[in-house]
Formats: structure tokens, C-alpha cells, sequence
């Protein structure tokens, strides 16, 4: 049971792991203390701000031992930004403790010989590797301590345009510059909230649901193109038409310009009208020889140039000779499955979004392919034995579920139709560890291959080759 309430102060804390959230670890007696900012190797007093049965939470007060693996932070926002909360943490340790991540679930939950886990591919760029960042509108940003008495600020300088601060989803930081996506990206957004702010545009209260201004995407792809999609709250024609038309004439490369209305209580524009206001309704990205077009509402892997790391091991673990039929789950927009098609027979994805399947059947024929067949469908009541007979069995399977793993009947059904290989991706190796687990003793896992695909945080995308015993 916790001895110390919340402001007491723990002495010495050596740091000596790191946790979710961006966390690290410290032990105080036989309590658990999960520590903000903090890297395995330093030596520190900290302030509890949060006491819980087995565990404390707390922040540094004081340092006596500064770690070996600690940097300076590049972004000026490190700490109250939420996106890079490794980023005083080398590379290198980075990639240490994602190997750490991978290979302590994997070993421990589904016993897999810690010889059979390759080490982590790094990421080529460590920054600037993002191709799509979106920032939230806000009347009341969020204020720095120095701020918080200053009776005297405008009200105009409350308004901000941001990220969300992590945990407090009401509360948005105003951003300056972001080292996570590369320019014009911080130019078109800066431009956005200079021509706002001077044209008292109204900015959105999360609280009480009013103003017009909400959020702002900007998607990039290697090719060049540049897509910015304006969120509005209220559909002021005239106010979003001075706005639109004053993008299109700063920034002549946007290759394709939209704007949403979105009145609902959530931020999600999947469900709403995308309108085309300038150029095209889409962009395009490369992968190897492939072409992919990327549409308002596509989802396709941020970090490009590990994406194409990340496919090119799954073409390799898959081993595809030209006769198999290959079963793509939770294809997404079918990226994978476009990616294996041309070393398969036949390519089968399945995906719960129908949006996605559409763009899933776009891409495939806009690479000239003839042979993916995409259906739309909850996986766990789709992939039964009368889909099998349709489709005929897979000798390989794909498997990309999200942070929840895959359902158990998802891996009931693979034992029963037990294909020769299943390359499983993931990015959770915990959820993952547990699936496998679940496919033992009919499948061995022979390979685990780590790749980052985000630097400066705690995330890690692993692929795993199962064979079939």
C-alpha cells in the first residue's frame, strides 16, 4: 500500500526503464514510480503527483546523476507537447529499449527463443519523417506557468493552433515550429492562423461547441504534393471562401485544397463531405514501382520511407512464389495487398471500413492489377468456412490488426484453415505476443523482424514469420 500522498517528495530515484505513455520506471522501496521526462540512468528527486495502491507518479524535481543516454531536446515544445516524449533520450537508446519492448513480450508471453528476433531496422530520418500531421483550433490554449498570471494578455492571444496536451484532450498547445513534418507544413500552418487571428476569424470552443474555425490537415507524399483540408464548425461561405482562396494564392504548390463542415461533438471527418476546393481530390505516393493514390480519408502509413522498409520484409518473410492465394487481413486501404500482388496468384483482402475497401479496389486498378479481390466485413463473422469455399484456402496469410490484437475467433479460424505461413504485423507487441501464443503449438514462430517507424517515442512496428509445424 502507497505510504506517501500526492506533493511528498521521493529522494535518489535511480531511473532504470522506461514505460507506455513515454514514461520511465524508478523503484522506491517495493512501489513501482512512473516518472515524467525522465531516462534509465538518472538519478533523481522527484514529486508525487499522483499516488495510486502499487504504484506512485511523479515528476523530477532535481537531478544529482544526469544519465549517459540523456540529449537536448531539438523542439523548443518538448514536454508539454505530447508527440516526441523521447526526444532528450540518444537514438540509440531509443532503439535499445524498442528492441527491449519487443523481445520481453514476445520471449516472456509467447515464448519465443530470443535468438529468433532480429535487431530493430532504425529509421532513416529521425525527424521529418511524418506525412501527415492535423492541429486542433482552440479559443483558450493552453497558458505556460509564466502566462497564467499575466492579467494583461489580449484575448486574441488565447487563441491557439495546435496539438492536444496529452492527457487533457480540452486543452491544445499552440505550436510554433513541429520537426515532424517538413515544409511547407509549419508555413502553411502559421499562415493559416496569421490570416485568422488579423481577419477575426472565430476560433473553436471544445467545451461550449461554437466558433468557426476547428482543425487543420495537412498531408505530404516523396512525390511532392502537398493536401490541405480546412475543418469549419459553422459553414460561413463567405468567411471559408476568403480563407480558401487566400491558400490558393499563398501557396500555389497545395496540390490539392478541401475543406470540411463538421458541427458534430467529435473531430472525426470520416462520415462527413470532403469539398474539392482546388486541384486534385487526391495525392500520390511511391512506394518501390507502385503508385498509390492517397484520398482525404485513406489511411496510409505516416512514415513513407519505412513503409516501404516494413513491406519489403513482409514480401520477404512471405516468400511468395506466384502460385499461392494470399489472404490480406485487415487490409486497410490495401497497401500490403497491392504491395504482394505481383508475386501472388491471387490476393484477398478483407476490412471492416467500406470507405477503405473502395480505396483498397482504386489502387489495385491504378497499378494495373487484375488479381485482389477486397471485401468489406467485420473479420471476426466474415472470415468463416462458406468465405474459405469462395475464395479457396490461402497457403499464405497476412495478418495487420489494430492495437487490440485479433479477435479469438479470427485465431481460431486461422488454426482451422492453417495456412504454411502467416506474417503477422503488429503494432503492439504485447497483443501480438498473446496471439501467438493462442496459435501455438500449431505454428512456430521462426523469425521476428522490429522497424521503427517513429522515432522519439515509445512506438515500435514488429512483423513476426509463423510456420506452420
Amino acid at each position: 500500500m502507497s505510504e506517501f500522498a500526492r506533493g511528498s517528495i521521493l529522494n535518489n530515484i535511480e531511473i532504470i526503464d522506461t514505460a507506455e505513455g513515454g514514461k520511465a520506471i524508478g523503484k522506491y522501496n517495493n512501489a513501482v514510480v512512473f516518472i515524467n521526462k525522465g531516462v534509465p540512468g538518472d538519478v533523481v528527486d522527484v514529486l508525487i503527483i499522483r499516488s495510486k495502491r502499487r504504484y506512485y507518479e511523479a515528476d523530477i524535481v532535481k537531478w544529482h546523476t544526469l544519465s549517459p543516454h540523456r540529449t537536448e531536446p531539438v523542439c523548443k515544445h518538448f514536454g508539454t507537447c505530447g508527440g516526441c516524449k523521447w526526444q532528450h533520450m540518444s537514438y540509440e537508446k531509443q532503439l535499445f529499449f524498442k528492441q527491449k519492448k519487443v523481445t520481453d513480450a514476445l520471449t516472456r508471453i509467447a515464448k519465443v527463443p530470443a535468438d529468433n528476433i532480429k535487431k530493430i531496422i532504425p529509421s532513416e530520418n529521425t525527424f521529418y519523417y511524418r506525412n501527415k500531421l492535423e492541429f486542433t483550433f482552440t479559443d483558450k490554449r493552453w497558458l505556460e506557468k509564466d502566462e497564467m498570471t499575466d492579467s494583461t494578455l489580449p484575448p486574441e492571444s488565447l487563441k491557439g493552433l495546435g496539438f492536444h496536451i496529452p492527457d487533457m484532450f480540452s486543452k491544445v498547445l499552440n505550436i510554433d515550429t513541429c520537426h515532424l513534418q517538413a515544409d511547407p507544413s509549419d508555413k502553411i500552418r502559421l499562415a493559416v492562423r496569421q490570416f485568422t487571428l488579423h481577419n477575426n476569424y472565430t476560433y473553436f470552443n471544445l467545451k461550449e461547441q461554437h466558433g468557426l474555425m476547428r482543425n487543420l490537415i495537412i498531408r505530404t507524399s516523396s512525390l511532392g504534393e502537398i493536401m490541405v483540408i480546412v475543418v469549419f464548425f459553422e459553414n460561413d461561405s463567405d468567411k471559408i471562401e476568403v480563407l480558401m482562396q487566400h491558400l490558393r494564392q499563398q501557396f500555389p504548390e497545395i496540390t490539392a485544397l478541401m475543406y470540411v463542415i463538421n458541427p458534430k461533438r467529435n473531430d472525426t471527418v470520416s462520415d462527413l463531405e470532403v469539398v474539392l476546393y482546388d486541384g486534385k481530390d487526391h495525392l500520390t505516393e511511391k512506394l518501390g514501382d507502385l503508385v498509390f493514390k492517397i484520398g482525404p480519408k485513406s489511411f496510409f502509413q505516416t512514415n513513407s520511407l519505412q513503409a516501404f522498409v516494413l513491406y519489403s520484409k513482409v514480401k520477404e518473410l512471405a516468400a511468395l512464389k506466384g502460385h499461392e492465394t494470399v489472404y490480406d487481413l485487415y487490409t486497410g486501404t490495401g497497401t500490403l495487398a497491392v504491395f504482394l500482388s505481383p508475386f501472388a496468384q491471387k490476393v484477398v483482402g478483407i476490412e471492416y471500413i467500406e470507405q477503405a475497401v473502395e480505396n483498397a479496389r482504386e489502387n489495385s486498378a491504378f497499378n494495373g492489377q487484375n488479381n485482389n479481390i477486397f471485401v468489406s466485413g467485420v473479420m471476426e463473422k466474415i472470415l468463416d468456412d462458406s468465405f474459405i469455399s469462395q475464395h479457396e484456402k490461402p497457403e499464405v496469410v497476412i495478418t495487420d490488426p489494430p492495437r487490440s490484437g485479433m479477435h479469438p475467433k479470427v485465431v481460431e479460424q486461422l488454426l482451422k484453415m492453417a495456412p504454411e505461413r502467416i506474417v503477422y504485423v503488429s503494432c503492439n507487441p504485447a497483443t501480438q505476443a498473446r496471439d501467438i501464443a493462442l496459435l501455438n503449438p500449431a505454428y512456430k514462430v521462426v523469425e521476428v523482424q522490429p522497424v521503427d517507424m517513429f522515432p522519439h517515442t515509445e512506438h515500435v512496428e514488429n512483423v513476426a514469420l509463423l510456420v506452420k509445424v
